[in-house]
């Protein structure tokens, strides 16, 4: 392939929800371009796009994939996307390197939920965005339906280019309103026929020709005046009236499509080419994180930006970057500005699916692979030596689920943090915590389907075979009264005996709350703790009758006995101990003596203070369509959700409520099936709060008949 300047080269991330026709609109982009010679389908798992296993296995793609075609002296790098919410992470990534989103919407099932909510990321990133209605070939199709859906989901902005003929079984023409011309395909599809509108559609092609004029003059001044002066924009001003308001996010032009009958393809590629903008033409440009702009120059500093990153066996280790700034040619050696480290550029390539071309060089505004970074991650940036730019990281969304992860084998524990930790390099909404509270390994992802792929790779992909269990909860424990108590440790086992008195008071800690009454104070340890909370810790002895030398080991008897809370062994926190008496023995006293006084004496006073299981609470925010609003609300106080207050956000309901993480667990599944999948929601840890009393009942229960026997 040529090299291409900056002004040339278009990027198109191909968005919607899965089954609309994304990879099989890839795939006709690429024949009617001659990049291949054969269109592959879905059903036949040969496509470019969706060439791993686990995709030909559901049928459906998981992984944003790399494609590039040249079209008429222009190369357009296409980035095929997901359409499962589960799998979000690669369309945000392809978005934020994408200079133009291309939404394909099944004009048999219209707006579905993917497309919603990839919607609002198009929104977010302010991405130029035009449509493409598919399955007009299809019995069912609706596209008057799906137009008028599009219009109420996304608003008016959403505006006819093209509109089919014959729709349905029959279906071969489409009218193009921009050009004012009918194209009919070829029962075979591919280039079609340009003829003049027909007397029948006449009058409907000129209502939405001057409904697109009017779209496109009202967001620009100059052709607002040439038109209300004429009557008319010819098609150059509609073009470039056009590119105007896609790169301001103000217009989406909508056009027709048969992915699967090879019709339509040509006349986006076209439109890709004239209109959609290059990186260099977008309405702000990228911001380092300082704040200054990256021109997008192919004379600047090399810059390199690292959004994806795959390691798989009929592909190999490949890096996958956008050149933000200059030109990076073989052999360059750059520095990770995150890690430090140098990185030397070896083969350069342009990936189609599996198979890659190798180039010298990669010019601003461009997208390519590289092989063998080591040290080099996603959310990266490579730059010279003496430069300073870092290009903001990826906001991946946060997880909504997780699951505990076991080995099924033992010792294979090792090799299973391992694999885990690969897949998260790859998938950065794939987050692994090996918890030592909860002694644990956490797999936290995006939905039930994403933690199926994860599985299927780990076994698939780096033979081990886990077990997704419940994961647990990280109650914290704590005390509502006072309490005063003591133990004696008396131990004679022949020579040297160990002997250690301590008595303490327990009570809840509160800021500013005064010292214990009767008792005088004569040093105090405040330790903020690292589960949360505090200990503090009061030395009230008098007289003598404990050494001072002993203190720092009741404290640690103390510390160690909240951090295996007495209760059901969680973490115990806002504790105040004040040690006031106790005795010692001149040849039988030692620290460890006094550090085993020091545990018993606070678990038998922690017991007698009225200990209560607290549990983390989280807010959420539940956004979801009207119809299924009362769903939603009813269902919260089953799952021990308090509901806060609710607000409108476009056609949807916003709730926001808090909802203990033991139920959270179980949320995701649930809301997807009473939703139909169209709602979604966010998390944030909140703070703890008491269980229930029959909750925490249930949970001491367990731990005496578990795990209390095996504590000390």
């Amino acid at each position: 392939m040529k090299t291409y300047d900056v002004q040339h080269i278009k990027n198109v991330a191909l968005l919607g929800h899965s089954g609309s026709g994304k990879t099989t609109l890839a795939e006709s982009m690429l024949f009617e371009s001659g990049t291949i010679s054969r269109r592959g389908t879905v059903e036949e798992r040969n496509t470019v796009s969706d060439y791993t296993d686990i995709e030909h296995e559901r049928g459906s793609s998981v992984f944003s994939t790399m494609l590039n075609l040249e079209w008429r002296d222009y190369k357009i790098n296409i980035i095929d996307t997901p359409g499962y919410d589960d799998f979000i992470g690669e369309v945000v990534a392809a978005l934020r390197v994408a200079d133009t989103g291309v939404i394909v919407l099944s004009s048999v099932n219209g707006v579905e939920v993917g497309t919603e909510l990839i919607w609002r990321y198009t929104e977010q990133y302010k991405t130029p965005t035009l449509f493409a209605v598919n399955k007009l070939d299809m019995e069912q199709s609706k596209f008057e339906r799906t137009v008028e859906q599009a219009k109420e989901r996304f608003g008016r902005a959403v505006t006819v280019v093209q509109y089919p003929i014959n729709e349905g079984t029959g279906f071969d023409s489409i009218v193009d309103v921009l050009k004012m011309t009918m194209y009919k395909f070829p029962p075979q599809g591919g280039k079609p026929e340009k003829l003049p509108i027909p007397d029948s559609e006449r009058e409907k092609a000129n209502r939405l020709h001057n409904e697109l004029i009017e779209a496109i003059a009202e967001n620009d001044e100059t052709l607002m005046d040439k038109y209300f002066a004429q009557g008319e924009l010819d098609e150059d001003e509609m073009r470039n009236g056009l590119k105007k308001a896609m790169i301001r996010h103000q217009l989406f032009p909508l056009f027709c499509v048969s992915a699967k009958a090879n019709m339509g393809a040509g006349r986006i590629m076209g439109f890709i080419d004239n209109v959609a903008p290059s990186s260099n033409e977008l309405a702000t440009p990228i911001m380092d994180t300082n704040g200054n702009p990256i021109p997008c120059d192919p004379n600047g500093p090399p810059v390199m930006f690292i959004f994806k990153a795959i390691s798989e066996p009929n592909v190999g280790d490949m890096t996958f970057f956008k050149v933000q700034s200059g030109t990076i040619k073989h052999g360059m050696d750059l520095m990770n500005a995150q890690t430090g480290v140098h990185e030397h550029i070896g083969h350069l390539y342009i990936v189609d699916g599996k198979k890659r071309e190798e180039v010298h060089e990669l010019v601003a505004g461009d997208i390519g692979a590289v092989v063998k970074l080591k040290n080099t991650h996603v959310n990266n940036t490579l730059h010279e030596k003496n430069s300073s730019v870092v290009v903001p990281s990826i906001e991946f969304p946060r997880p909504k689920i997780r699951i505990g992860v076991e080995a099924t084998k033992k010792g294979e524990e090792e090799k299973v943090g391992t694999a885990l930790h690969q897949l998260h390099e790859e998938d950065p909404t794939l987050v692994v915590e090996h918890s030592h509270e909860l002694h644990q390994t956490i797999l936290y992802a995006q939905g039930e389907m994403h933690l199926g792929v994860a599985k299927w790779r780990l076994h698939n992909r780096f033979k081990v075979d886990v077990n997704f269990v419940d994961p647990k909860i990280p109650y914290r424990e704590t005390i509502q009264r006072q309490s005063r108590g003591m133990y004696r440790h008396k131990k004679q086992s022949g020579g040297a005996g160990q002997f250690a008195e301590v008595h303490m008071i327990v009570e809840p800690y509160h800021a500013g709350m005064p010292p214990p009454a009767g008792i005088t104070v004569r040093g105090t340890e405040e330790h903020d703790l690292p589960w949360g909370g505090k200990l503090v810790f009061l030395n009230c002895i008098v007289g003598g009758v404990i050494d001072a030398r002993f203190m720092p080991a009741i404290l640690k008897g103390v510390m160690d006995k909240m951090t295996n809370g007495p209760l059901t062994g969680c973490h115990a926190r806002d504790i105040r101990v004040a040690v006031f008496d106790g005795k010692m023995h001149p040849v039988d006293s030692n620290e460890a003596a006094f550090k085993t006084a020091g545990i018993h004496a606070f678990k038998d006073c922690f017991m007698q203070a009225d200990p209560k299981l607290l549990e983390p609470i989280y807010d959420i925010t539940v956004t979801v369509p009207d119809e299924f609003m009362g769903d939603v609300l009813s269902d919260l106080p089953s799952r021990r959700g308090v509901i806060i207050g609710m607000d409108t956000d476009g056609h949807y309901q916003k709730i926001n409520a808090r909802m203990p993480l033991a139920e959270l667990d179980k949320y995701s599944s649930g809301l997807r099936a009473m939703t139909q999948a169209r709602a979604t929601y966010t998390a944030e840890f909140a703070e703890y709060q008491p269980v229930p009393p029959m909750v925490q009942q249930k949970l001491v229960q367990e731990y005496a008949a578990h795990g209390a026997h095996a504590e000390e």
